[in-house]
């Protein structure tokens, strides 16, 4: 794991560039008001349409500027799209096996959403005088008009598609490459790309201090636990990338945290909750390195497709 890679561009080219992409990231964000001077969107709809094609357009810049830097040998579409980890092939274990493994964390999340649902069924159940067509019929109906709440929801675009695909093509696909590029070990890189990551929130900091009734001790706090919470996410989606070669790995895994939120440790009367979260846990670091393993995820580790061959970490 201290595997040390050939330098093909200085460390502190592949820094410096790393910190302009962070900026490039959270600054273009602010453009419209600050340098387009456009006027105040009309709605919070409005605000994020604005913000996802602002962050569209910085990781677009991301991906032309760190190719140019980067030493790509051949310049086939699947070569290039294969530094990023872009790639068409192994997709069901790049999207299972990582999924599998990110829900073992939440282990007592899932139990909990389980109980409260069972209690919600029987409650219905109870009321409409046992278990009939009609009840089940309404559980659908329920279920599926959650899911077009979903899908009509700017917020959800934003958590679940917008925000992990734009952070994980910067932040994973565009850094990492770099910094192994650089000569930066990989143990170096997985708790160092993380720091731009968490960084890279602090542009919530105003936000959440005009929420909090302009209080830094609250907002910072908030802030504080967001930040701790992005660098233990950063440190796994950067090992899941090195470690697959996929961007698919740390991209569904992004999803599905934001989705789950923090995991639960516990639930008052439920302690079913807590041993499900500690046998989850202790799961997730059983199967962490043999259900990451390169091979499952490449053909040829020994020749894989990736720039300078991070598939080949073993």
């Amino acid at each position: 794991m201290e595997q040390e890679t050939e330098a093909y561009v200085s460390k502190a080219a592949a820094l410096m560039a790393c910190v302009l992409m962070t900026l490039s990231y959270v600054g273009i964000l602010y453009a419209p008001t600050l340098i387009l001077r456009l006027p105040p969107p009309a709605s919070l709809k409005h605000y994020l349409i604005r913000r996802f094609i602002c962050a569209a357009i910085s990781s677009i810049i991301s991906l032309i500027f760190s190719a140019l830097i980067l030493p790509i040998r051949s310049w086939e579409t699947s070569n290039v799209l294969g530094v990023y980890g872009i790639r068409a092939d192994h997709m069901w274990q790049a999207a299972v096996f990582p999924l599998f493994l990110t829900s073992l964390m939440y282990a007592g999340s899932m139990v909990l959403k389980s109980l409260l649902l069972l209690n919600s069924w029987t409650t219905d159940m109870n009321n409409s005088g046992g278990l009939s067509l009609g009840c089940i019929k309404i559980v659908l109906w329920s279920l599926r008009a959650q899911m077009f709440a979903v899908a009509s929801n700017i917020l959800a675009w934003r958590n679940f598609v917008v925000a992990p695909l734009t952070e994980e093509l910067v932040f994973r696909a565009c850094m990492i490459p770099l910094l192994l590029c650089g000569g930066f070990k990989i143990n170096t890189i997985i708790f160092l790309c993380p720091v731009f990551f968490s960084l890279a929130h602090l542009n919530h900091l105003m936000e959440i201090y005009s929420a909090q009734n302009f209080s830094l001790l609250k907002a910072s706090m908030i802030v504080g636990l967001q930040l701790g919470y992005t660098v233990v996410f950063g440190w796994y989606a950067s090992f899941l990338f090195i470690r697959t070669g996929h961007l698919a790995a740390p991209l569904i895994a992004h999803i599905f945290c934001n989705y789950m939120g923090l995991p639960v440790l516990f639930a008052r009367n439920r302690g079913l909750v807590s041993v499900a979260f500690v046998a989850g846990m202790v799961a997730f670091l059983w199967l962490l390195f043999p259900i990451t393993r390169p091979d499952l995820y490449n053909d040829r580790t020994n020749n894989c497709r990736c720039l300078h061959g991070y598939c080949s970490w073993n």
